[in-house]
């Protein structure tokens, strides 16, 4: 026993630093990028912490003024979903490694584990919380505020901070989701013996859609390392690949079943995403995308449709040869059904955005040039009930397409070893 605990610590610490560690990595890679590292008064190592901590599900919150010349009304919610994938996959695989030897594990210590590694995360997330904290002065030009500031010698700031109870609540959410979902998609981690029965039902299409998710983001990095190389702009785009592209590659798998988001630009600030949709969300009122809307501007955007079509049916077969040969077409479309329909749901509530600034001089409207608005929320009936209907007809044909591939056999019906 005195063997086993400080193992089982030490590799609960392994996963937590391995996993802060690979998202410190991408966060200061991506910021550096975006031209980060030219932040006054050593403020990068402070927005890195920041950019940690929005990414392991904390909250940060965004604040300015002028003394008494002027108020701010500023909020800011966004996750860097590379940031966050890059460390869940760190943790999760290295949660599970230590599991990979064992048929079955005892309910007690799959929990023990559990426990021990988001205790230790979430101390490692109060530290980056509480480095997450910044103030810079503003460049206001020949603006009124400016002139104001300088009159009185209290010049506008803007700063952040972690929310320290919000950031370890949904940071608690975020790391037992982690979990809970790293043991859905494995093939070969251990489930406790009275849970060996979902086995069959749960964990093949599970694993199809985390295969079709990070499909998604293998396409989408291929083709911004295209446009890096052939289309200029090259640090910009790597910021945006090293920040936010499962943000985008996910919400083209949206539209391409036909979803639909509501969104606007506003001001000098704007999304990292393709001109096109820039261009669609550019203005004051909410604009809908989806691929009509999209195809009126670039007759391309219909390929969208056709991708989905291609990887959703490859997600069914996938999900077919991964269940036993005794399971029916129609379970199989009612598992990957449920399946895409609870992660089309997920990446609709990860992958929304909701930014917003603005200065105001002595409450009489925003200052010219400091003041924007960026938002993006999904149509979350209508892509969640397309999705839904998509996983069925996906997982039906997927069944009938593999049966030629599937091995029969008794051991399918119980995890391999």
């Amino acid at each position: 026993m005195s063997l086993t605990f400080p193992r089982a610590w030490r590799d609960t610490l392994v996963a937590v630093v391995a996993g802060f560690a690979v998202m410190t990595a991408v966060a200061a890679a991506g910021l550096a990028c975006a031209g980060a590292g030219d932040l006054p008064g050593g403020a990068f190592p402070r927005v890195v912490a920041a950019v940690v901590v929005m990414a392991a599900g904390g909250s940060v919150e965004v604040s300015g003024g002028a003394g008494m010349l002027a108020g701010a009304d500023a909020s800011l919610s966004v996750l860097p979903l590379s940031v966050s994938l890059a460390g869940a996959l760190t943790a999760g695989c290295l949660f599970l490694r230590p599991l990979r030897h064992h048929a079955v594990v005892r309910t007690g210590e799959l929990l023990g584990r559990a426990a021990r590694l988001t205790l230790l995360w979430l101390v490692a997330l109060t530290v980056f919380a509480l480095l997450a904290r910044q103030t810079f002065g503003l460049a206001t030009g020949d603006s009124p505020l400016g002139e104001i500031g300088e009159l009185l010698d209290s010049a506008p700031t803007v700063g952040f901070r972690a929310d320290l109870p919000a950031t370890l609540a949904f940071g608690l959410l975020w790391i037992l989701g982690l979990l809970l979902i790293s043991l859905l998609v494995s093939r070969r981690a251990p489930l406790p013996p009275e849970l060996l029965r979902f086995h069959t039902a749960v964990r093949p299409a599970a694993f199809a859609t985390t295969v079709l998710l990070l499909a998604y983001v293998a396409l989408a990095l291929a083709a911004g390392l295209v446009v890096a190389v052939t289309q200029g702009h090259a640090a910009r785009t790597m910021a945006v690949l090293l920040l936010g592209l499962p943000n985008l590659a996910w919400l083209a798998l949206t539209l391409g079943i036909g979803g639909a988001w509501n969104g606007r630009v506003e001001g000098p600030f704007g999304l990292p995403m393709p001109q096109l949709l820039d261009q669609v969300l550019r203005g004051p009122d909410l604009s809908t995308i989806d691929v009509a809307s999209l195809a009126q501007r670039d007759s391309r955007a219909w390929w969208l449709v056709a991708v989905a079509a291609v990887l959703l049916l490859g997600t069914g077969v996938l999900a077919a040869v991964r269940s036993p040969a005794r399971v029916p077409a129609w379970r199989h479309a009612l598992h990957l059904a449920v399946a895409l329909a609870l992660a089309t749901l997920t990446v609709c509530l990860l992958a929304r955005v909701q930014a917003q600034f603005g200065l105001s001089i002595l409450g009489i409207g925003d200052a010219d040039g400091l003041g924007g608005t960026v938002e993006l929320t999904p149509s979350l009936w209508r892509t969640t009930a397309l999705a839904l209907l998509w996983g069925a007809v996906a997982g039906f044909l997927g069944a009938l397409l593999a049966r030629p591939l599937r091995h029969r056999g008794p051991a399918e019906t119980t995890p391999p070893s």
